[in-house]
Order: C-alpha cells, then sequence, then structure tokens
C-alpha cells in the first residue's frame, strides 16, 4: 500500500475503485467496505484508494468536541496496510476543504483527481459543504460523470453492529472485551519508554513507563489492565497502571506496565501495548505494603486470566 498525504500528490492516470472516510479504529464494520473495495479492485484489474482525513473533521469543525481517537495517524495507517489496498490518501482538512459543495467534491476530487470509475460507500453516507450530499444525490452526479455507486447495504453492515462510537463508549466503561471484538483486533497504545521515578522496581515490581505523544489518542479509562507487547521479536504478557498512582501521592497520570518475566532495561524503546481485559479500578492503600500485596494478587488474577484465555 502507498501512502500519500494529499490529494494533490495522487497522480494515478487508470480509473479507481475509490471508498472514504475517517475509518477510525478500522473496525469489523470498516473491514467489511474495506474488503468490498479491495475485491471490486482485483475482479476489474483496478486500483483500490481510500480517501481519509486528518485531522479528523470533528477536531476542525468542532473545536471543543475534545475528540479521542481510537487510532493515531499511523495506526491507523498500519491497519489499513494490512487491508490490501493499493493507495492511502492521507488529505489535510480544514475549513476551507468543508466548504465544498457536494458537486464540487464529486467533480474537482472524486472525477478529475481520483479518477473514480466505482464509488464504494457505507450506508447514510453524507459529504460535502454541511453534508449536504447524500446517496440521491451520488448517484444523480455518476450519470453526469459517468461513474458507478454502490452502497453497502444497512443490513451488511447491522449484521455487524459496531462503530467507533460504541467502540470509545465500551473503552470508557472498561468494556475491553466487547471493544477488542467490535474492532477486530486488540485495543493498542503505542509510545516510547521514558525515565519514571523507578519506585515500581524498588517495591519488586519494576515497570515500563510508557509516554504517548499524541494528545488526541484515547487513552483507557484509570486502572490496571492485563497487556500483552512484542519485545525482541517475543510476546510477554503483564499488567498495566493507567491513572495517578494515588498512594505515593501522585500528581499526573501515567502508563506503567509491568511485564512478567521479564526485567531488562527498555528505555527509549518504543513498544506497541495491547490491552486485553480490566482487572480492577485504581484505589488509594494505606501504605506502599497493602500496595504491594495488592499487585501479588493482581499479578496472581492476571495469570489466572492467561492461563484460561490463551
Amino acid at each position: 500500500m502507498e501512502i500519500i498525504q494529499s490529494l494533490s500528490n495522487f497522480s494515478y492516470k487508470e480509473k479507481t475503485i475509490v471508498t472514504i472516510g475517517t475509518f477510525d479504529g478500522v473496525h469489523i464494520g470498516h473491514q467489511k467496505i474495506l474488503e468490498k473495495v479491495v475485491d471490486s479492485a482485483k475482479k476489474e484489474h483496478k486500483k483500490s484508494v481510500l480517501l481519509t482525513f486528518f485531522p479528523h473533521p470533528r477536531m476542525v469543525l468542532q473545536q471543543d468536541s475534545n475528540l479521542e481517537l481510537i487510532n493515531t495517524i499511523k495506526e491507523k495507517s498500519t491497519l489499513l496496510a494490512k487491508t490490501g489496498l493499493d493507495y492511502l490518501i492521507i488529505h489535510p482538512f480544514s475549513k476551507e476543504f468543508s466548504r465544498l459543495t457536494a458537486l464540487d467534491f464529486v467533480r474537482d476530487i472524486l472525477v478529475n483527481q481520483l479518477n473514480t470509475s466505482k464509488l464504494i460507500i457505507g450506508y447514510d453516507h453524507h459529504f460535502g459543504k454541511n453534508r449536504e450530499g447524500n446517496l440521491e444525490q451520488l448517484t444523480e452526479y455518476s450519470l453526469l460523470y459517468d461513474f458507478e455507486v454502490e452502497e453497502i447495504p444497512a443490513q451488511d453492515i447491522n449484521d455487524v453492529a459496531v462503530s467507533s462510537t460504541k467502540i470509545r463508549r465500551a473503552l470508557a466503561e472498561k468494556n475491553i472485551k466487547t471493544a477488542n471484538k467490535y474492532l477486530g483486533y486488540n485495543f493498542m497504545l503505542n509510545g516510547t519508554v521514558v525515565n519514571g521515578k523507578q519506585l515500581g522496581g524498588k517495591i519488586g515490581f519494576p515497570t515500563a513507563n510508557i509516554s504517548v505523544k499524541e494528545d488526541y489518542k484515547l487513552i483507557p479509562k484509570t486502572g490496571v489492565y492485563v497487556v500483552k507487547s512484542l519485545i525482541e521479536n517475543n510476546v510477554f504478557y503483564g499488567m498495566m497502571n493507567i491513572g495517578y498512582r494515588p498512594t505515593i501521592d501522585g500528581n499526573h497520570q501515567t502508563i506503567e506496565v509491568h511485564f512478567f518475566d521479564f526485567n531488562k532495561d527498555l528505555y527509549n524503546q518504543k513498544l506497541t501495548i495491547e490491552i486485553l481485559y480490566f482487572l480492577r479500578d485504581e484505589q488509594k492503600f494505606d501504605s506502599v505494603n497493602d500496595l504491594i500485596l495488592q499487585l501479588k494478587e493482581d499479578e496472581i488474577n492476571a495469570h489466572s486470566y492467561l492461563q484460561n484465555n490463551f
């Protein structure tokens, strides 16, 4: 898959099969649309194209929305590369771009820029200024500009019964099993291991402190989770705490992972942390000894979960 930054950099002259959307999460509903796009392109010996946007349109048009995204743009690109798409176009979304009318969008983007022979969209798709464009208009314009429109029926999508909003809600409710089921993969955090206060090592639970640089990335609610990560081409399981470390008077949120059966220096390494299960809420203990006892119990519970599920 070739990643192209901005529509102006796309110069493929043959006909293409196209879909459009933000595709946050690249969840099983998205995967159904993408599978159709890729299969259709192969059958017709054409190239498959996904036009997506960054920043997310809601970040630009509703700046007070505090939208948190399931994927960073890099995570999304990695997930999309696995679908078999030929081209991923990431176009910078702006207020100016949002003012394109439905007709301008079809003529200038779909027809003149992307050379679309078929547009495949999810049901109830809207586009253009004030989301005025709909399937009826698309069908009308497709006759004018000689391209095909294929809408994925509502029934097909409803069979999956998933949306990015539902996934965000499941994560907010710490329902990791449901979120991962909807995603079709484990929800992940990508970050760099940074220096912490090394308090974990002093109490027998050394941790890797993960810094996620993208401030728009959705971070699950505070608590203790069972996780896994690929380190040096080996899978290691562990438990992760997201929170403020109230027992030791922490004053800012941290993401700390204690890996089982692993005790190497990970400073400055980039890690992907896959979240498997929610163990418990973060709590304040009366003493560090009480915290240690709880961590030992957490480790037993985490191993029990892993033994029963992996």
